[in-house]
């Protein structure tokens, strides 16, 4: 934030701390393709010279892809589901669709995982709103690609908790680390398992604004803060 000299906000109290949100953040080890935060700034900044701003002050491989101008309501509350790929090397495709068949199968598979207060199990099925396999296309080596839609809830479901209950009930024969990627995350689309746009509602907004048009998504500014854009 330095390096791109924004006017970040600042809490108050003993020890301030910047006004950033981090809403559904990637667990350790994952990539993603769609990672979203909230900054407060104490004056208000140009969309766009935000995002440029901060593309140019991260390192390569960390890409600010938009930023938009904060509505109403809390940006973490609109992450309903995330879309995941889990890549598994030299694993058959056709092996993975008889697992992930097993896996859809049930209604319920416990996994386990270590958490901050010991070892916890819980049910990673109910999560799973949509379970595919399919294979890298153009790849010589043999990559069967899992594509999972999970929806947000306590316990967090994690594509490796995910990956845990496809091998709890079948005998898929995985040998090497698991590629994860976030792909999406934001509403969901209940109909078709899908996820939605979360930035969409503050974009209309911002657009009805510039015309003249104010719709019920209208954004308001915190108190001693300026509007506050959402990177994602």
């Amino acid at each position: 934030m330095r390096r791109a000299e924004l006017p970040v906000a600042f809490s108050h109290g003993f020890s301030p701390h910047p006004k950033i949100s981090y809403a559904g953040a990637a667990p350790t080890g994952a990539a993603s393709e769609a990672e979203y935060l909230e900054i407060s700034l104490t004056q208000e900044r140009d969309a766009d010279q935000v995002r440029a701003a901060l593309d140019e002050a991260l390192p390569p491989g960390l890409d600010v892809l938009e930023v938009v101008v904060a509505g109403s309501g809390a940006l973490a509350e609109r992450l309903e589901a995330s879309e995941w790929r889990i890549a598994l090397p030299d694993v058959d495709p056709a092996a993975a669709t008889a697992a992930v068949e097993a896996f859809l199968a049930r209604d319920e598979i416990l996994v386990e995982r270590m958490t901050k207060r010991g070892l916890r199990s819980f049910d990673c099925r109910a999560a799973v709103l949509r379970l595919t396999v399919a294979s890298e296309p153009g790849s010589v080596e043999t990559c069967a690609i899992l594509q999972v839609v999970l929806r947000h809830g306590t316990p967090a479901v994690r594509p490796d908790d995910v990956l845990a209950g496809v091998l709890e009930v079948a005998a898929l024969p995985v040998t090497g680390p698991a590629l994860l990627t976030r792909l999406a995350q934001g509403p969901l689309i209940a109909a078709t398992g899908t996820v939605d746009d979360p930035l969409a509602r503050d974009r209309d907004a911002t657009q009805a604004t510039a015309t003249g048009q104010v719709g019920p998504h209208q954004t308001h500014p915190a108190e001693g803060d300026a509007a506050a854009p959402t990177v994602p």
